[in-house]
């Protein structure tokens, strides 16, 4: 019996038709824009859950964060690059941010902190251009065009060094400067990689320039805003 097996091993080790060698089926689109969905939701779960963690309540009270899993999320949609894919993207954009919304505010609300969803919250309101921003990033992203991706790099580095200046401006004396000093170093090293990774002197220029830009836009906006 021992023999028997011994012998037999080599040959069906070698044989070319072996399952390890077989392709992963492709995951169907739809899947992976419910596996999308789905997660939005659950941002929204954790965000309020994490809010009553001291050493995560800063980082579930920023918007940065949401930003990056709403663009994660597209990603894993598989969203590509094509004539309908960017409005496609930034439709999906808009929809991952709000259904984080409403896990938020379902959560709180089944946690016992009331909490309202309407659309004059100025949160959902903001979730619509940071929405369409996060679909545009993450087909931009995977662009074959260098200074696409450097784009891309730049207006999330925008939005992390803005936010994070912000708070170190407005907010740092209730919760602290760690959270939002990481999110400005994640931001610059983001923005590093953008123009690192260009490989022509305009795609360096197009990602430093959307970086400084769209850092100072995000820094008005939230002064203006006043929130």
């Amino acid at each position: 019996m021992n023999a028997t097996l011994s012998a037999g091993a080599p040959a069906a080790a070698a044989s070319p038709t072996s399952s390890s060698s077989a392709p992963c089926p492709a995951v169907p689109a739809v899947v992976r824009v419910t596996m999308a969905l789905s997660g939005a939701l659950l941002a929204g779960v954790l965000t309020s859950f994490g809010q009553a963690v001291p050493a995560l309540s800063s980082v579930a009270n920023s918007a940065g964060p949401w930003f990056l899993v709403a663009v994660a999320l597209c990603i894993g949609a598989g969203v590509r690059a094509g004539r309908f894919a960017l409005p496609l993207a930034m439709a999906l954009g808009v929809v991952l941010l709000e259904l984080m919304h409403v896990g938020y505010w379902a959560t709180t609300n089944l946690r016992g902190y009331p909490d309202s969803l309407s659309l004059t919250n100025p949160w959902v309101l903001l979730g619509i251009p940071a929405g369409l921003l996060a679909g545009a990033v993450a087909v931009s992203v995977r662009s074959r065009d260098a200074r696409w991706r450097a784009g891309a790099f730049g207006v999330t580095a925008a939005i992390l060094i803005g936010e994070g200046v912000r708070a170190l401006l407005q907010v740092v004396a209730t919760t602290g400067p760690v959270t939002w000093v990481v999110e400005i170093v994640v931001g610059v090293l983001l923005l590093a990689v953008g123009v690192g990774t260009a490989r022509s002197s305009v795609g360096r220029v197009v990602g430093l320039g959307t970086g400084v830009v769209g850092t100072v836009g995000v820094l008005g906006a939230y002064l203006l805003l006043g929130g």
